[in-house]
């Protein structure tokens, strides 16, 4: 089985090359194969024997550029160094692989850029902790203005490691090589859109140092939880698959509830029913066929429900309303201890209240689903969950915070797990920015958690799922297509 793809924030990743150093790999060792891979990526982007021009900073990115500079100058590219700095003042690993290059070091300003094949950004790494300014955003500002390729040396000059954020202005790279494992940046926006496409590069930084290290943070994917995906055999029954419950809005906000248990279903929950209110069975009545109805009268009629043991898995907020009645079937569902995806209604009924949901949810295994408005919503009156810049330590402090699985979507969705597991999407598509695609995720991780799916993973699946089935879709994608799109998607990972 594939390994899930570890994710390591900067500081985790120096740990581990420290670690990986002290175990006996010297550090111009690690830099040398670090500027190798820069060399051959270069290769891919020039022509033989062409112009290369490398920006080199004064720490350890700059190492990997005079290696980078040195090796290709070998190979008979026409290379020319520009250093961020005075030579004199490089230290450690980096002044030593400034030995290897036997060329003029120029300075970073004085560098042409407009008639190179391509340009390699080795300015700045994982490191920066602040705006770019003076000749470095001057340097910055003349790469992308020239119109020419740059291989970006770890991540984009410009970029924070750990939240993606631009400082100030940032390099946009045709392609970017990495070492070892990706940082957040990669996968979150806006430092995503600013990488191309990223080589992870093995120097000899093993797993178990990355594990060691990191190990909590994953690029979401089907290695991640393909493994614990429901496969039915011969004997399997649809009592064995679970049974979600969907809880509906009124006669006029029916449709929400309909898009999340057809979802539910398509994923394989073996039954699915809808809650309905008195007033909206005619309705649901209407338009349902393999899914069941049920009438539902607010929180005493869901706490009926709930008395048959065999619903399992529960989606309340889709169209429910913003009202006490809302909040108080939150209650029922979380005392049943059912598995529960609140998404929402369900979410924006707690506006200002976020502290009814403190630790609310650790016995009853739930999901939460806000995108950014209702996430500041949800916890407006709690600046601690707000203030971070990174998405990633957001949503990790509000799982914390609820013992909820946070899943907070966008182009670079976030999972995090009280236990502090976290995953970033990366295979969303913009055409999933529709009315009711929200809810159609809902009903995929309830009726994977139906299913015996623990939430982290149902909550992972269940977005890349959702994304996977947009973009095979792609323009005029509406929300009822999605459910429909799922056993393809399914098909190919249960093979």
């Amino acid at each position: 089985m594939t390994a899930p793809e570890l994710v390591l924030t900067p500081h985790e990743m120096k740990q581990a090359d420290r670690e990986t150093i002290e175990s006996g790999i010297p550090g111009i060792e690690l830099m040398r194969r670090a500027g190798r891979a820069v060399a051959d990526g270069a290769e891919k982007l020039a022509s033989p024997g062409g112009r290369v021009v490398v920006a080199a900073g004064p720490g350890q990115n700059g190492g990997d550029g005079f290696v980078a500079a040195a090796l290709l100058a070998e190979r008979s590219y026409r290379v020319s160094l520009g250093l961020l700095g005075a030579p004199d003042r490089l230290t450690g690993d980096a002044a030593e692989a400034a030995k290897d290059w036997k060329g003029e070091v120029g300075r970073v300003e004085d560098l042409s850029f407009r008639e190179a094949d391509v340009i390699i950004d080795a300015l700045f790494g994982t490191g920066l902790t602040r705006d770019l300014e003076g000749a470095a955003r001057l340097t910055v500002e003349r790469m992308n203005a020239s119109g020419r390729p740059i291989l970006v040396v770890d991540l984009p000059s410009g970029i924070d490691g750990d939240t993606g954020e631009v400082r100030g202005v940032a390099v946009k790279a045709a392609r970017t090589v990495t070492f070892a494992a990706r940082k957040p940046c990669h996968l979150l926006m806006p430092g995503r859109a600013y990488c191309g496409p990223v080589e992870v590069a093995d120097i000899g930084i093993g797993r178990k140092a990355l594990e060691a290290k990191g190990g909590t943070l994953f690029a979401n994917g089907p290695a991640l939880w393909n493994h614990l995906l429901p496969r039915p055999g011969l004997s399997s029954h649809k009592y064995e698959r679970g049974h979600t419950l969907v809880a509906s809005g009124g006669a006029t906000r029916t449709g929400a509830a309909r898009l999340a248990a057809r979802a539910a279903l398509r994923i394989g929950s073996g039954l699915v029913t809808v809650a309905s209110p008195p007033e909206a069975l005619g309705v649901n009545a209407a338009h349902l066929t393999a899914i069941m109805l049920r009438g539902c009268d607010g929180p005493e009629g869901l706490n009926t429900i709930l008395q048959d043991p065999r619903f399992n898995a529960l989606v309340l907020g889709p169209a429910l309303g913003i009202h006490a009645g809302t909040r108080a079937m939150v209650a029922v569902a979380v005392h049943a201890r059912r598995s529960l995806v609140l998404d929402a209604d369900a979410l924006t009924s707690f506006e200002g209240l976020a502290s009814e949901l403190h630790g609310a949810f650790r016995y009853a295994p739930t999901v939460l689903t806000p995108h950014d408005g209702e996430f500041n919503r949800l916890f407006k009156e709690h600046t601690d969950l707000l203030d971070p810049e990174s998405k990633l330590e957001r949503a990790r402090r509000a799982a914390i915070y609820t013992g909820a699985v946070l899943v907070l979507k966008g182009p670079d969705t976030v999972i995090a797990a009280p236990d502090g597991r976290a995953a970033i999407n990366e295979n969303g598509t913009p055409y999933l920015a529709t009315a009711g695609s929200g809810d159609t995720l809902c009903g995929l991780i309830a009726g994977l958690m139906a299913q015996g799916v623990p939430a982290f993973e149902a909550a992972c699946a269940g977005v890349w799922i959702h994304a996977e089935a947009g973009a095979g879709f792609g323009p005029g994608l509406i929300a009822e297509d999605l459910a429909e799109l799922v056993p393809g998607v399914l098909r190919d990972l249960l093979r």
